[in-house]
């Protein structure tokens, strides 16, 4: 919810926002609309970005391992490349970190 409540800042600092998960579309559509989100949200059903990124991890759920997401955020610059990823992440002041860093890479640009 804090991307959405700074989504202005990113698109102001030219930066594109998007959320990604496993949940199919139909579920990103309620979920979207729930918080009212302004950017897109990815269906990764098949998991090819979450393995792609690498954040597929084991976890332990009730006891039983299972296959889990780990949070993770990645700054991907105009040329498509990879510019910083902030993985495992906390979410109190998370959003201001990547914020500074989109403003950092826009001034090098």
């Amino acid at each position: 919810m804090q991307f959405r409540d700074r989504y202005k800042d990113f698109e102001k600092a030219g930066a594109t926002v998007f959320g990604v998960s496993r949940d199919n579309m139909k579920s990103h559509d309620e979920f979207k609309a729930k918080l009212e989100l302004p950017f897109e949200l990815i269906a990764d059903t098949e998991e090819k970005m979450c393995h792609m990124f690498g954040v597929v991890k084991n976890k332990i759920m009730y006891g039983k391992k299972v296959k889990g997401i780990e949070r993770s955020t990645f700054l991907i610059g105009a040329d498509g490349i990879l510019k910083a990823e902030w993985r495992g992440l906390k979410v109190p002041g998370h959003v201001d970190d990547v914020l500074k860093a989109v403003k950092a890479l826009k001034k090098a640009a």
